[in-house]
């Protein structure tokens, strides 16, 4: 989907949003409309092991993993975490396995099946293209993600948050089914051990499948001297690649030069954080702008501009096929109709210590008083990241988890103020939040979205109850 000629790359790519926002329903609407469709591969494991224990409504994911090619190992997750008709009320999740560099077989089980559960229904009544987004920031996760996504025939891989240079050679590797190691980094560790995170696909299935297409991969990148390093070198050139720029949601690159903050304590961008598209285009490869290009006019520039096309984000994390939870989404309409919503870049709310947009929610994270009243806990883990102890082991620590906790684990007490726990706030989110046991609190939502909110007044105009994905593509593509 990614080769020359009139029609052959899609114009528009909807972006991978969060945990399970941009989820099944959401990627295949878009896919059947004839652009990129994206589900968001962060946290899947634990998403479709959630799910499971509602009762999995409608039957989706179990239908999906009845296609699973070793359906030995489809049967081991049903039966750790299905439960008909749900849970009681009150009743926490069951816990699955935190990422490490040592993973068990349950784990990899779990995130192979997950993914490919996601994939496969978002492909399932249409022919068009499918893509699956993780986080280079995760890589513990991405061998075993990235090798369920591709059982079930993702079609492209986009890999942002990080610099993702091992990506090429992970996905052509497990396309053969070949035993793969990731480098891993880890702190205070030196150059002279290598710490990966392996996945023997031959063995973790039992047996030996035929090989399968190697997606596309799209590298998510904010300057154009990191598109230039990654394009040198055939063993880490991309297919492609997605600009993303400072006003869109989730994630974003750290200004370039030195870190200041306006009065309201936002991190500053400048002409240097703007990439050069002329030396982007000279690259040779197709390149998609994202961040405030969510309206036909833009996508117009970008075209203009030398662009493959956009890749999209605000307009589809508020359409009804997102995995955002309704309540939420009803209240971020409300507030954009009536010009109250604001969407802050948050310095420190990510543990990953990369800027972050935040939508200015009652009830959520975002309310300073919501947030002090969380007990600091850190017991999903996607964020973690490993560090050599003094014994030579190595551990897992995060910035939101308990302060003593942290310090003991050899980090700094000043890099933990602010942080939020992203992975169960992401979750909550969706519908998916953890409830504490013994009547304790049940996890609040921390919502992020794109600081440029024109496309959504302009579909509000349009669509004043809300639209659909297919009727978000209409518009973007009218007049292009």
């Amino acid at each position: 989907m990614l080769a020359p000629g009139p029609g052959a790359r899609p114009a528009l790519i909807q972006g991978g949003m969060g945990v399970a926002v941009s989820s099944w329903p959401l990627a295949r609407a878009v896919a059947a409309a004839g652009q990129l469709g994206v589900v968001s591969g962060t946290a899947l494991d634990v998403v479709l092991a959630r799910r499971l224990q509602d009762g999995d409504p409608g039957g989706h994911a179990r239908a999906a993993m009845a296609a699973f090619p070793v359906p030995e190992i489809a049967a081991r997750v049903l039966r750790r975490y299905f439960r008909a008709g749900g849970r009681e009320p009150g009743t926490p999740y069951a816990a699955v396995p935190q990422l490490r560099l040592r993973q068990s077989r349950h784990a990899q089980e779990l995130a192979v099946v997950a993914n490919f559960t996601e994939v496969w229904l978002a492909k399932q009544g249409h022919d068009g293209p499918v893509g699956v987004n993780f986080l280079e920031k995760v890589e513990m996760a991405a061998p075993a993600a990235a090798y369920g996504a591709m059982l079930a025939g993702v079609d492209v891989v986009l890999v942002g948050a990080g610099i993702p240079r091992e990506l090429p050679r992970l996905l052509s590797a497990l396309a053969r089914h070949e035993p793969v190691s990731l480098p891993v980094d880890v702190v205070g560790a030196d150059g002279d051990r290598r710490h990966t995170v392996d996945l023997d696909p031959a063995a973790l299935l039992g047996q030996a499948l035929p090989p399968v297409p190697r997606p596309a991969f799209l590298a998510i990148v904010a300057a154009h001297v990191l598109a230039e390093y990654l394009a040198r070198d055939p063993s880490i050139r991309p297919d492609g690649f997605v600009i993303e720029g400072p006003l869109a949601g989730g994630h974003n690159a750290p200004p370039r030069g030195r870190l200041t903050l306006d009065d309201d304590g936002q991190p500053g961008y400048g002409p240097r954080d703007e990439p050069d598209l002329a030396r982007v285009a000279a690259i040779g490869l197709p390149f998609w702008l994202a961040g405030s290009y969510g309206t036909p006019a833009r996508l117009r520039e970008a075209l203009a501009a030398g662009a493959a096309g956009v890749q999209v984000g605000t307009l589809f994390a508020l359409s009804q096929e997102s995995g955002l939870r309704p309540d939420l989404r009803s209240q971020l309409l409300d507030q954009i109709r009536d010009g109250t919503l604001r969407v802050r870049t948050d310095p420190s709310a990510s543990p990953t210590g990369f800027p972050f947009k935040v939508a200015q929610l009652p009830d959520t994270l975002a309310d300073p008083q919501r947030y002090s009243a969380r007990p600091r806990l850190c017991d999903v883990g996607y964020l973690r990241v490993p560090y050599l102890r003094p014994n030579g082991a190595v551990g897992y620590r995060c910035p939101a988890e308990p302060v003593p906790m942290y310090e003991r684990k050899g980090g700094d007490a000043a890099g933990t103020a602010g942080r939020s726990c992203l992975c169960n706030a992401l979750l909550a989110n969706v519908g998916l939040g953890q409830t504490r046991p013994g009547g304790g609190y049940a996890e609040d939502p921390l919502v992020t979205l794109g600081s440029d909110l024109d496309g959504v007044r302009a579909m509000l105009q349009r669509h004043a109850g809300g639209w659909s994905a297919a009727q978000a593509v209409t518009w973007l593509l009218e007049a292009n």
